[in-house]
């Protein structure tokens, strides 16, 4: 909010979250383009040796959020010197709580998509190479949903496991189970993806626990697949409890939705990038990427578009580079100043009349 203090936009804050949204108003009788910037980061440590590493204990800004937000602002200082061209106008939404917590979604409750007519949002990646844009129409990003299985055994001493029923093995042999189920049972051209991601259990080197716990995600981005997971993970994780004498309680909560690129915004967003940058630099995506993000919200109320920015930093290999969620992630910061060229570069394609001179 500072950053934006000086550009004569409106500005309002949300209620039921951290939320910024700012305006900037051309003709107030055109239409309006939103261009979405998420600022959340993740509870996780931070290993990096950098003077702007984290502060914060246990939290990092390991998936780039960061560089959306400050790369909005950018475009927003942009565009507010090319407020006369604009037709219409520019929204900007800076969004928290993508990381889980549905942010677009309280947003939207509070009106932001009201009145728009196209969105655009990017999400950087280290593996892309710095500065190249990758989109596609459809199917974007996957749906995601989260799990919480707690298998329920019976504790006891560890010389002597006949007297327990010990649930760490058995939470094991879920967790195969069900990445067994994934490869054998689902269609690998209507793919989904699940991941246990935490295992919790014991307390000591001499004693079996009474529980153990597995969490994890299911991502897939045909509807079908996505049910048959869900089904599995409950049907697999209680029949297999119950073949040990064993309870499993399940709990499951739905995530985010497919997000889905409106065709025709996807392909103007590759043309014009295709003429910010060049052809070698812009790449249509192939398939989905199994990631999940809550802009598929926005996506459902209007048409619109998400976008990969590449940030490779300089030297690495982006096959091999710290992805994003790593605690040892890093970006190409020289590649923030494409971000903000798209970002400023879609809305001018919007809003600038066709047959007028566009704003370099």
């Amino acid at each position: 909010m500072d950053r934006l203090a000086d550009l004569d936009l409106a500005v309002r804050t949300g209620a039921s979250c951290t939320s910024v949204v700012a305006d900037l108003v051309g003709d107030p009788d055109g239409p309006t383009v939103l261009l979405r910037g998420d600022m959340d980061a993740l509870p996780m440590p931070e290993d990096n040796d950098l003077p702007f590493a984290s502060e914060v204990a246990g939290t990092m800004h390991a998936c780039g959020h960061d560089a959306h937000t400050a790369m909005l602002v950018g475009a927003a200082r942009l565009l507010a010197e090319r407020r006369d061209a604009l037709s219409g106008t520019v929204r900007f939404m800076f969004q928290p709580g993508e990381e889980g917590h549905a942010g677009a979604r309280h947003m939207i409750d509070e009106g932001v998509t009201d009145g728009v007519s196209r969105a655009f949002a990017i999400h950087v990646t280290p593996n892309l190479p710095s500065g190249w844009v990758s989109t596609r129409g459809g199917p974007m990003l996957a749906s995601t949903d989260e799990f919480s299985i707690v298998v329920r055994g019976r504790g006891g001493h560890a010389s002597t496991p006949h007297f327990a029923n010990d649930p760490i093995p058995v939470a094991c042999e879920v967790v195969t189970a069900l990445q067994t189920y994934v490869t054998r049972r689902v269609d690998a051209f209507r793919p989904g993806v699940l991941t246990v991601t935490r295992i919790r259990a014991g307390t000591t080197t001499n004693v079996i626990p009474e529980t153990a716990l597995l969490q994890g995600t299911i991502r897939a981005v045909d509807p079908q697949t996505r049910a048959g997971v869900v089904a599995a993970v409950q049907r697999v994780a209680t029949n297999i409890a119950a073949a040990h004498d064993m309870q499993a309680e399940v709990t499951l909560t739905e995530g985010y939705p497919v997000t889905v690129n409106d065709a025709a915004r996807a392909a103007g967003t590759l043309e014009v990038a295709t003429a910010l940058l060049g052809p070698d630099r812009v790449l249509e995506l192939p398939s989905p990427v199994m990631g999940a993000e809550d802009f598929s919200y926005v996506l459902q109320e209007v048409p619109g578009a998400m976008a990969f920015l590449g940030m490779c930093p300089p030297g690495a290999d982006p096959r091999t580079v710290a992805p994003n969620h790593s605690n040892r992630m890093l970006i190409d910061e020289d590649a923030m100043a494409t971000g903000i060229a798209l970002y400023a570069a879609v809305a001018l394609d919007a809003l600038v009349d066709a047959g007028a001179d566009r704003p370099s």
